[in-house]
């Protein structure tokens, strides 16, 4: 292509820069506003839960009103009545209780007092399947021991031979499990997400030797499942896959 034919597509598209630094501008610009929205979203939605309970003389109006009420200058700046909505006062509040709660429950009287309740929940026959459902899961995602985090990201042949899915090893099959397949080496049992929404799909429990283990994190593996493969977990070039060390 010649100077003249370059210089004259530039003219046929005399917007195509600015659409490029717009391009540009919203791969910059949608994550951090969707990150932002969403966090605003998230603390508006546990403010509405919480704040409700918190008395109103003690809701940030209520207490500027009382502390600065009567002076000349706020009420020449803000008027008579104070209106504040602070963003956030009721993930505070929210964080101070757990804090608390956790804290009783440590105690031998929190404990005491936990046994007893979930005792008086045993004999409610729906409502015991669903806090006991729900306790579980807390458990488990919110567990400080290492036993209940997944260990490492792992390829394993799913649905057939020859496809190859991402998949989370989480411990060695025990008990029963371990017992009934019939094959004479250790059974892992793995998490095989699913794409866009990682928080769901399939307990598979297959040999050692059919799994792969990944060198990348869960947490690069787990963006590469939830971006449908179009993000892969290296710093250096996010476009290409980790660098693999030769065997």
């Amino acid at each position: 292509m010649t100077e003249h034919d370059e210089h004259t597509k530039r003219k046929r598209r005399p917007f195509a820069g600015l659409r490029n630094n717009f391009l540009a501008g919203l791969v910059v610009v949608v994550p951090i506003a969707v990150t932002m929205w969403m966090i605003w979203t998230f603390v508006g939605w546990i403010d509405s839960w919480v704040l409700p309970f918190v008395p109103a003389r003690y809701h940030p109006d209520s207490l500027i009103d009382t502390f600065f009420g009567d002076s000349a200058w706020f009420k020449m700046l803000f008027g008579e009545d104070v209106r504040i909505n602070v963003r956030g006062l009721g993930v505070v509040v929210f964080l101070m209780f757990t804090v608390f709660v956790g804290w009783i429950a440590k105690g031998l009287i929190g404990r005491s007092f936990l046994a007893w309740g979930e005792s008086l929940v045993d004999r409610m026959p729906v409502v015991r399947s669903l806090y006991n459902g729900i306790k579980q899961i807390a458990e488990t995602v919110f567990s400080q021991s290492t036993e209940t985090k997944f260990d490492k990201a792992c390829l394993v042949e799913y649905p057939r031979k020859g496809i190859w899915a991402i998949a989370f090893i989480s411990t060695k099959a025990k008990g029963e499990i371990d017992a009934r397949i019939p094959v004479d080496e250790d059974i892992i049992s793995v998490f095989l997400p699913t794409t866009p929404n990682p928080t769901s799909g399939f307990l598979l429990f297959v040999p050692r030797h059919s799994v792969i283990s990944l060198d990348m994190t869960v947490e690069d593996a787990a963006k590469l499942v939830i971006s449908a493969g179009l993000v892969y977990p290296n710093s250096k070039n996010p476009t290409q896959p980790v660098d693999v060390k030769p065997k």
